[in-house]
């Protein structure tokens, strides 16, 4: 009889912290705060602004050229941006979209600077650019 009142006891003891432990992992994180957001556009931004660096670095282009492609894609950045935001009814659209503004984005830019540094720009917008092998040849470069 002692038995059955101890394990009652035990069962009546952990019940409560297993339902807590399960529950506390759903418990949904607070709303951030608008110090919170304006730090993670920055650093956003930030962090942008360091990887088109880069980027241009890897570019054949003079440094006149190179301030344009950066202004270009600083554009097409923002660009990209609203067009996430923006509302569309269906997916095909939004794709649509996203293809216009590849295409039509940087047409300008196609007889100012080299086809190998244009086919770079694509690359670089579709994301198939690497940024540590371009930190990686800068190194060398710089060293010998």
């Amino acid at each position: 009889m002692k038995r059955i009142y101890v394990i009652i006891t035990i069962l009546l003891i952990s019940l409560p912290t297993l339902s807590f432990a399960q529950t506390r992992g759903q418990v949904p994180p607070g709303q951030p705060t608008k110090q919170e957001i304006e730090k993670a556009k920055r650093r956003i931004e930030q962090r942008k602004q360091e990887y088109i660096g880069v980027f241009l670095t890897t570019l054949e282009a003079d440094d006149f050229q190179k301030q344009i492609v950066k202004q270009y894609l600083e554009s097409y950045s923002d660009e990209r941006v609203k067009l996430m935001s923006a509302d569309y009814s269906r997916l095909e659209e939004r794709e649509r979209a996203y293809k216009n503004l590849e295409d039509t984005h940087f047409t300008d830019l196609e007889g100012m600077i080299s086809e190998k540094d244009m086919n770079a720009i694509k690359d670089f917008i579709s994301g198939d650019f690497d940024e540590k092998k371009a930190k990686k040849a800068n190194k060398k470069k710089k060293k010998g």
